[in-house]
């Protein structure tokens, strides 16, 4: 693997003891990772995860990997942005997705509507506010707009998750920065043509955002094992959290695959099961097998045309392992002490 090429750690919703989450920050940054993501469901608040994160961290990059749009308004989610960016130091990047109807209904009671259109106008929304301009009110002739009180001490980089076609163009068009999760790597080089597309109707120069795939991992010595877990990734994310994933994995010719995924897992609560005529689903969507096997295959991410790959550690495995995870896919070019804070383009 190239010394060059920089690497992130991402924890998921489900990953919910916050003890282990700070402490795998911390070893994250030791090990030389250019970045650690938190991500926001119906657990934790991620803002308050994160600013604990900051005071017990120094260099890495921070952020969030990613809260939906639906919890917080643009002015809640920019003043989040403004305090963590504050705290650490410069060292903040926000992440925003348009979730799910589960969440936005189930959890904070928003009829879920127009999901990409949201996305969008929040991204411009908190995009203002963070550069110190008013908003602009979605109903003219209202209050007078207002700017956040205080501002972030540096430029607060913007990534957000997209899968669909529309959704990566207005990543290409608006954000910083595109994280795209559990999509096969051999649909990662096609869709840059959304986000080339969506960067071409931004502000004419505008640099094609920086690609960050969140790569669920299975790793262990027990090759039994890390099939087990590369399995209930996938099984778990196409049966248990919404239509899209298994939308889209459709949509990039993954169907028969996707059936055969949904035929072997009925129900919820069993051993999730993945057939051998849809095992290809464990190669292009996840990092499992040994050590060895996991960065050869981060290197198809790379080769892909990924910036800087998002490693999504598992949940639900002791902090041991999950550092043993860390330890096995360690960058080999840590990032520099005096990088600065939000070099945000490579």
């Amino acid at each position: 693997m190239s010394t060059t090429r920089p690497l992130a750690v991402g924890i998921t919703p489900l990953e919910t003891r916050r003890d282990v989450i700070v402490r795998l920050a911390g070893r994250a940054e030791e090990l030389g990772y250019a970045a650690f993501f938190v991500a926001e469901a119906w657990g934790h608040d991620a803002s308050v995860l994160l600013a604990e994160v900051a005071v017990n961290t120094s260099r890495i990059q921070i952020g969030t990997g990613v809260i939906n749009v639906w919890g917080r308004g643009a002015g809640s989610i920019a003043m989040l942005a403004a305090s963590l960016d504050e705290l650490s130091g410069g060292r903040f990047v926000l992440g925003l997705g348009a979730g799910s109807p589960q969440l936005a209904e189930g959890l904070h009671d928003v009829t879920f509507r127009a999901p990409v259109s949201r996305l969008e106008a929040t991204t411009r929304q908190v995009r203002r506010l963070l550069d110190g301009e008013r908003i602009i009110p979605s109903e003219p002739g209202g209050s007078r707009p207002l700017r956040l009180g205080v501002l972030p001490p540096s430029r607060v980089p913007i990534t957000l998750a997209g899968l669909g076609p529309r959704a990566v163009r207005v990543a290409g068009q608006h954000a910083d920065g595109w994280y795209p999760f559990l999509l096969p790597v051999s649909s990662l080089k096609a869709a840059e043509a959304d986000l080339h597309a969506g960067a071409a109707l931004g502000e004419p120069g505008r640099p094609l955002p920086r690609i960050c795939p969140g790569i669920p991992v299975a790793i262990s010595s027990d090759p039994a094992r890390a099939r087990a877990t590369a399995v209930w990734w996938v099984a778990f994310y196409l049966t248990s959290m919404g239509p899209l994933y298994a939308k889209t994995l459709r949509r990039l010719g993954f169907g028969d695959a996707v059936g055969e995924v949904l035929a072997a897992n009925p129900t919820r609560g069993g051993t999730p099961e993945i057939p051998e005529s849809a095992g290809m689903l464990l190669d292009e969507l996840t990092l499992w097998g040994t050590a060895a096997n996991a960065r050869a295959g981060l290197d198809s991410w790379y080769d892909a045309g990924a910036d800087m790959p998002v490693v999504v550690l598992p949940p639900n495995q002791s902090a041991h392992e999950l550092e043993d995870i860390l330890e096995a896919l360690r960058p080999t070019a840590p990032v520099p002490a005096d990088s600065g804070p939000n070099r945000w383009h490579p």
